[in-house]
């Protein structure tokens, strides 16, 4: 009887260090984490020398961060940047229009830092591109791709399997010669805001 009694008492330790460590883990990023974006904000600034106007976009996505240990990992990400009605000031004149629709793609290096509480601030950068599709009334007669670089950060926050987060980045768009006066013709930068759901897939 005094061994079966050890045995529970055993048992019961066992899996309260368990728990324990599951939820210590669950608190910081996983082996991979999985970001869902069902909102967020692009905008560019107006060009300096062709005159293309400031304009911003919804955005929505998704992207996967492979975590190498607790700090650093790599991250893809996919979005789709949407085209909403606004006032703009193209080629000397104030009309109303929806702008272009955007395909972005990035990879990234993340260094972060968790902290025991849920919360880790991160910083990333990284290179891709950017695709700019057609649309005749603001003189783009063709889909277009440009290199892109962006720099920026934010702060996830986990709850187990789940969690939240809140990005910025600073994105550089690189000119070509043959782009449209509306975009491209010239390097621009932008600012891309969002929030996003996390799914923290296992354990490192």
């Amino acid at each position: 009887m005094t061994r079966w009694i050890a045995l529970v008492l055993a048992v019961i330790g066992f899996a309260g260090v368990d728990r324990a460590y599951a939820q210590e883990t669950g608190s910081e990023p996983g082996a991979v984490v999985v970001t869902i974006m069902p909102a967020g904000a692009t905008f560019f600034t107006e060009g300096k020398t062709t005159n293309g106007p400031s304009f911003g976009n919804y955005d929505l996505g998704g992207g996967a961060t492979v975590n190498f240990n607790r700090y650093v990992g790599v991250e893809g990400e996919v979005t789709g940047s949407l085209g909403v009605s606004q006032q703009l000031l193209f080629a000397g004149q104030s009309v109303t229009q929806t702008t272009p629709h955007f395909l972005n793609y990035s990879g990234n290096l993340v260094v972060q830092s968790p902290t025991r509480s849920g919360v880790s601030p991160y910083v990333t950068g990284g290179i891709g591109g950017m695709t700019l599709f057609e649309k005749a009334e603001l003189g783009i007669n063709s889909t277009e791709t440009f290199l892109t670089s962006n720099v920026g950060g934010g702060v996830n926050w986990y709850s187990g399997r789940w969690g939240l987060r809140a990005d910025y980045r600073f994105i550089a768009v690189q000119s070509k010669d043959n782009a449209p006066a509306f975009f491209g013709a010239e390097t621009r930068y932008g600012h891309r805001i969002y929030g996003g759901l996390l799914v923290n897939i296992g354990r490192r």
